[in-house]
């Protein structure tokens, strides 16, 4: 042995360290890297096109990074890698260790998933789609980098942790399957991590994140959403996304043949396709087994229609979202591949063998859910080893730590330590509880467990706070159909003791947008215990930083403002003197979806590509990366918005003219992006033979121009082939202005036209921030309009769907308390998106479809279907006041509001409702609002809905057209008519009408309910169709409007909450 590290230290001096190393291992107790999937899809003449993997190393030989984490706290970046191998230890997996003393105490996003097939085809952030993200810019959200702690290969390592708003994408991937050639793909995924949201998918998908077309994308999906297909059972299922459908077999809707999929924690899922008329599903337990066939056969449907034979693949590859950017999924993604060519079953069977191989397992130690302390509480938490090492161990002991100042001991003792002096045998768990006493300063930090045994050791940590009790306890994002702008936020102090809130801070992110400052606490403000501290939004407030001296200020609204007027800014009154324009909604930097996602603006530039040009004007002021490293420049010229289109012809190789579908935005001299991937080439605009304008939005959603296309001349002949609806982005001309910028700007960096603004007599007397308020004590009608004076104002409203607001302490560093809200999940596209997430985990368990507050009125619903009762004066809040489980999808409740759908008349004592949800007997309700309303007590609770029948209907019939169906539902019994001609019925169905535009405009659909047995009576155009609606126990003493407000209860900003929680 001494003679051949002898010869090894020779040999460093005249060989390759590749060399030495192949020397050094053979026979000296290293052993080698194991194979991946990609060698044996390789070997058998596959070679991989995409290998994504946070886990391990998908083919023997790769070395380089698996992902890249950026660190919050200073947005640096680092690659983790894989193992190299060791004594006793052939590596291949995750270096984990790198990530945790990386991220130590802090919180690390995943930015990047590497590819490891060589093609360059990495996963970074989900650009914009049909749907769009709620990260700034409306990119989807990063997953957040420890959310999946799972051992593979005996070694911790983590998964990618999706949550609905997260994803991840390469629109412009490199040599992936196009059209119908043939593919395959595989993913392993956690099989108890999993929604109804559309779509947790890995695969193959469009090129510009929007909905193209049936048979556009072909993936592996996981989950349990039934809205275009199913397997047996109640799911989750692995199935295909082909667009417009999630299938598990030949059928459109369920294959009885697809299992439900609820016992396996590690899951393989398998969909190979193209190359003719043929497609298959596999799924195996990725921790044992073989592979079992789902489906193998035909296209769905091919029998009948061309939509899913033959495929029209894209060839972007995407992983926890959907083709459209559908990104209302959850799931956690550990591996995954595609590869060119049909693969036989043994390949298939081999792959699923190695993936067992790699012994993918739970996490080793782990801890119950425990975040919010007060200064000098004491908690316990229990602290669990699962014994995943493949072997007995014995003498485990369990220790914590804790921040600076706080103890622990375990629970019933004062010991600070558990051991495990028994055997405990492999899969096996034991645990411990601890007791933990936080210190009397507050502050944020993390606590740890770490189990040791032997010579090994495994840790794992939880982000803490401790944080005096005052609750963000109600908010009204959005005060109805009389004042949208009313708004409030109110605070309460839960304890037993008055809490100085000065210099705290809140702290509003709008979905799509940048966090922004609501406002600074003043000094000497303090919240008595069990009081109220009530903030109100202002019916205007500064769009952008006003300094000492200036006299004209860029307002977010000028409403009701006029010359002469006197406003009031942070407590010092101006006269007005001239009021101008106010700033518009913000546009962005330009996001080249297919090709990009992002371009970069280096600092020192005059000029920036815009998504919309709306409002700018030369002289004005516009506002830079609101929220981000804001700087305020003035126009010096207003050029065309930026397009993203797609080809309206297939273009070919040599040809000077292409059809696309918007080009009213191109101007001669621009450089055109055409095509994606190894199909993408730049071309210079050289005339517009033909214009079409671009739609309202700018420069989203231009791929679809009507009839008409527009036609653009190029100065070079076209490179490549190119088909129908291939992508084509132009960056336009955008704004120029000075002076040049300070900071380095990206895609999705809001951009604002700050208009005119308004001048004042006198110059300002302080610097305000933007997002100050702006008063006007005349305004009767706009911003908060409660009973209660606030304690303070701001000037930035909230967004009325999604968002997240939260409350910081004067350290900057301590979140006390916060609120994530949006729109309820659904077996949807993208509902319950999570716009913070790094905030949402702190305030609930983000598992399965995440944990949010719902919002009034929030959602992504629109079309028919859509409610029409959700204007109304409703708040989100916590009842009783102040009480918080960690937990904002049950801790905040919202007044079960509805309308009446038919008008109710003195001395009626039923009332037709859209909804009859969360009401219960013996409830008062308020009917009306302002000085017509009225309370009623429930006695009688029976179905919602009421509208009138549309076209006269005869005896007989089974179809009623009607003017409306919100509230019905199947098998609801209704009343149709009143007096002789009344008759029961039971809804078998119902039926939006179709909108059509057409040569005379829009036409109103006329929806149908469908009914069981034949109706027996003639009925006329506007009798009544209705449920049972809610009975009173007096008659009515005023008459109601259709469309008036029944409220549970209203929102009480400055006092005690008033809300009914449901008996469960």
């Amino acid at each position: 042995m001494k003679n051949r590290f002898v010869t090894i230290i020779i040999l460093a001096l005249i060989v390759p360290a590749a060399i030495i190393m192949a020397i050094a291992c053979s026979g000296i107790g290293i052993p080698h890297r194991p194979e991946g999937p990609c060698d044996i899809y390789t070997a058998s003449g596959f070679p991989c096109l995409t290998a994504h993997s946070s886990t391990r190393a998908l083919l023997a030989s790769y070395n380089g990074p698996l992902y890249q984490v950026m660190r919050q706290s200073d947005g640096k970046t680092l690659d983790i890698g894989v193992v190299q191998p060791g004594k006793g230890d052939p590596g291949g997996y995750a270096d984990a260790a790198a990530q945790d003393a990386f991220c130590a105490n802090d919180l690390c996003w995943i930015t990047t998933i590497y590819d490891q097939s060589g093609n360059g085809n990495h996963l970074v952030q989900a650009p914009p789609g049909t749907f769009r993200g709620p990260a700034k810019g409306g990119f989807n959200t990063l997953p957040i980098a420890d959310m999946a702690p799972v051992t593979i290969m005996g070694h911790k390592a983590y998964g990618v942790y999706i949550m609905p708003g997260m994803g991840l994408r390469n629109n412009n991937a490199t040599g992936l399957a196009i059209n119908d050639e043939p593919q395959g793909i595989y993913m392993v995924c956690d099989g108890k991590h999993f929604d109804s949201g559309c779509c947790f998918n890995y695969g193959n998908t469009s090129t510009n994140s929007r909905a193209v077309g049936r048979g556009t994308m072909e993936t592996v999906y996981f989950g349990t959403a039934t809205a275009w297909g199913s397997g047996s059972g109640t799911g989750p299922w692995i199935m295909s996304d082909m667009e417009a459908g999630l299938f598990s077999g030949y059928d459109a809707k369920q294959n009885v043949a697809n299992p439900t999929i609820d016992s396996w924690r590690f899951v393989t899922g398998m969909v190979s396709g193209g190359g003719g008329n043929q497609w298959e599903i596999h799924g195996g337990n990725a921790q044992e087994g073989e592979l079992a066939t789902f489906y193998k056969g035909i296209r769905p449907h091919s029998l009948d229609n061309d939509w899913y034979y033959p495929m029209h693949r894209k060839g972007a590859v995407q992983m926890g979202n959907g083709g459209d950017n559908g990104n209302g999924s959850a799931g956690t993604f550990y591996e995954g591949v595609m590869i060119t060519g049909y693969p036989d079953e043994t390949t298939l069977d081999a792959v699923q063998k190695n993936i067992v191989s790699a012994k993918y397992d739970v996490q080793r130690v782990s801890l119950s859910h425990v975040i919010t302390f007060t200064p000098g509480s004491s908690q316990e938490v229990t602290a669990t080893f699962t014994n995943t090492t493949g072997a007995a161990v014995s003498g485990v002991t369990l220790s914590m730590s804790v921040p600076e100042g706080w103890t622990v001991l375990v629970s019933g003792s004062e010991d600070k330590s558990k051991t495990f002096s028994e055997r405990i045998a492999p899969g096996k768990s034991v645990n411990t509880t601890f007791k933990i006493t936080s210190g009397e300063t507050t502050g944020a930090g993390f606590i740890t467990l770490r189990a040791g045994w032997k010579k090994q050791s495994a840790e794992t940590s939880q982000r803490v706070r401790n944080a005096f009790p005052v609750k963000i306890n109600e908010i009204r994002f959005d005060g109805g159909s009389a004042s949208q702008t009313n708004q409030f936020i109110e605070l309460f102090n839960a304890g037993d003791k008055d809490v100085d809130i000065s210099g705290w801070t809140l702290v509003n992110t709008r979905s799509e947008w940048a966090p922004v400052k609501l406002g600074t606490i003043p000094e000497g403000k303090k919240i008595p215990a069990h009081g109220f501290f009530l903030l109100g939004l202002s019916s205007s407030g500064l769009a952008a930083p006003a300094n000492q001296g200036d006299n004209i200020i860029n307002v977010r609204s000028t409403a009701g403002l006029s010359t002469g007027q006197k406003i009031v800014i942070g407590g010092e009154a101006y006269t007005i003197a001239k009021v101008g324009t106010e700033a518009s909604p913000m546009a962005m930097i330009f996001v080249p979806v297919s090709t990009g996602p992002w371009i970069t603006i280096p600092a020192g530039s005059t000029n920036l590509p815009v998504t919309n040009t709306n409002g700018f004007t030369v002289g004005q002021k516009i506002g830079i990366d609101i929220g981000g490293n804001y700087e305020v420049a003035t126009v010096t010229a207003v050029g065309k918005a930026s397009t993203l289109t797609t080809l309206a012809a297939e273009a070919k190789a040599g040809e000077t003219v292409i059809k696309v579908a918007a080009n009213s935005n191109m101007t001669v001299g621009d450089n055109l992006t055409i095509g994606t991937g190894s199909r993408k080439e730049s071309a210079e605009v050289k005339r517009l033979i033909n214009v079409v304008e671009a739609p309202s939005r700018g420069g989203f959603d231009q791929g679809f121009g009507g009839s008409r296309t527009g036609e653009v001349e190029l100065t070079v002949p076209l490179k490549f082939n190119h088909m129908l609806a291939e992508d084509v982005s132009d960056r336009g001309t955008g704004i120029d202005f000075k002076p040049a910028t300070r900071f380095e700007h990206r895609s999705g960096d809001a951009v604002q036209a700050l208009g005119s603004g308004i001048t004042l007599r006198d110059a300002l007397k302080n610097n305000y921030e933007a997002g100050a308020a702006v008063l006007n004590p005349s305004d009767k009608t706009s911003g908060y309009q409660g009973p209660v004076e606030p304690d303070q104002w701001y000037g930035s409203p909230l967004s009325s769907s999604a968002g997240s607001v939260a409350l910081i302490d004067n350290s900057g560093i301590v979140v006390v308390d916060a609120i994530v809200y949006g729109s309820r999940q659904s077996n949807s596209s993208a509902n319950g998106t999570i716009t913070s997430p790094e905030i949402a985990i702190l305030e609930g368990d983000q598992s399965q479809g995440g944990c949010i507050v719902i919002a009034p009125g929030a959602g992504r619903n629109t079309g028919p279907f859509a409610p029409i009762s959700g204007n109304n004066n409703k708040s989100v809040g916590r009842y009783p006041d102040g009480n918080d489980t960690d937990n904002n999808c049950t801790d905040f409740i919202l007044q079960n509001t509805t309308t009446l759908s038919a008008g109710s008349g003195i001395g009626a004592n039923n009332i037709k409702t859209a909804s009859v949800n969360d009401f219960i007997i013996g409830q008062e309700i308020i009917i009306g609002t302002d000085k017509n309303s009225e309370k009623a007590v429930i006695t009688e609770i029976g179905t919602a809905g009421a509208t009138t029948v549309g076209t006269s209907t005869g005896a007989g019939a089974t179809s009623i057209p009607v003017t409306g169906i919100e509230g019905f539902s199947a098998g609801q019994t209704i009343t149709i008519n009143t007096g002789a001609k009344m008759e029961t019925a039971v809804i078998a169905s119902i039926a939006a009408g179709r909108r059509r535009f057409g040569g005379g405009g829009f036409t109103m659909p006329m929806d149908t309910i469908k009914v069981t047995a034949p109706l027996k009576n003639v009925h006329a155009v506007g009798s009544m169709v209705s449920g049972s609606g809610i009975t009173l126990a007096r008659p009515l003493s005023m008459a109601h409007e259709k469309g008036s407000q029944v409220a549970g209860n209203v929102p009480t900003p400055g006092e005690p909450n008033q809300y009914v929680r449901k008996p469960q």
